[in-house]
């Protein structure tokens, strides 16, 4: 079956399947839904199998699909920010040139502008142009996790697929399948982002060191916290992420116990975002940020 490579979405499998089968596909999507879920992979494999020589999806082996497998099908492009902040008017007057001239080894051409809620309004208006009459040979995807940066009229002239995150059980197949070590806590942090997945697997290592400060805070005196939280200290540009990960857990541990503590060092974490978002100073943050918390833990002991 089509797009069996892919984790999750089923729905969006059937439906586009259906379609197929049906010889209904349309001229214009919108492949809506959070980041890093795999809606850009749906987009590449619904271009290989409208591309492909035969009639039975992605075959595999003929000229088309073998020429879009090794990223030279002379009838496919695909537009992205070139610097993450931006699809210019530029970039899309390109893939109106390469739109306006037929197909050269397929019967279809494809286009998928990834990230198109970053085209400018300018682009956007070139590319209502583009979609108020596309070439009958043409398919156009446009993927994107916020629809409301889109003109309307944008929107009225695609057909709009809705992509929903993945499972904690979807996850946990592909971390399986591709050796990554999961908990329930870690699985949270993902927030059904098989991006956020691959992210973890890069930094395990900091995790298990932030697993390791929040089990040594009712074993070690708050100087030694500080001398091993040497992680929290230089990681200023990922704070953010890293104080989420101490609440996940907190959060996880007070559904188990119901303890005051976990409450407390919940609200202090909020704090300490809210104290570095005002740019107060950071090393002072972090240190204020391990003696609460490691306060409230041992306080904690101290009443028990």
């Amino acid at each position: 079956m089509n797009f069996s490579n892919i984790i999750g979405n089923e729905n969006v499998k059937d439906l586009l399947n259906n379609s197929i089968k049906i010889k209904n596909l349309v001229h214009s999507y919108m492949f809506i839904g959070p980041d890093g879920i795999g809606k850009k992979l749906f987009a590449k494999e619904l271009s290989k199998i409208i591309l492909c020589d035969n009639d039975i999806g992605a075959c595999e082996t003929c000229s088309s699909c073998i020429k879009f497998n090794g990223g030279n099908h002379p009838d496919f492009m695909l537009v992205d920010s070139e610097d993450g902040k931006s699809i210019k008017i530029s970039q899309i007057r390109l893939l109106q040139e390469e739109i306006s001239q037929k197909p050269i080894i397929s019967n279809h051409k494809v286009y998928i502008v990834n990230n198109s809620d970053l085209m400018t309004i300018e682009a956007q208006n070139c590319l209502l142009k583009t979609l108020e009459e596309p070439p009958e040979y043409a398919t156009i995807i446009l993927v994107l996790s916020n629809e409301n940066k889109l003109l309307s009229t944008i929107k009225s002239r695609c057909a709009k697929i809705v992509f929903n995150k993945l499972t904690d059980n979807e996850l946990t197949t592909y971390a399986n399948k591709h050796s990554i070590e999961v908990n329930n806590t870690l699985l949270s942090i993902c927030n059904g982002s098989i991006s956020n997945l691959i992210n973890l697997k890069d930094n395990m290592e900091i995790y298990f060191d932030l697993d390791k400060i929040i089990r040594n805070f009712s074993t070690k005196d708050i100087v030694d916290i500080w001398n091993d939280s040497e992680i929290l200290y230089k990681s200023k540009d990922n704070i953010s992420n890293l104080l989420d990960y101490f609440n996940i857990v907190f959060i996880n541990k007070l559904k188990l116990t119901n303890e005051k503590k976990y409450v407390n060092s919940i609200k202090i974490v909020e704090n300490t975002k809210k104290k570095l978002a005002s740019n107060a100073n950071y090393d002072m943050c972090i240190d204020n940020f391990l003696l609460k918390i490691w306060e409230e833990f041992n306080e904690s002991n101290n009443r028990g």
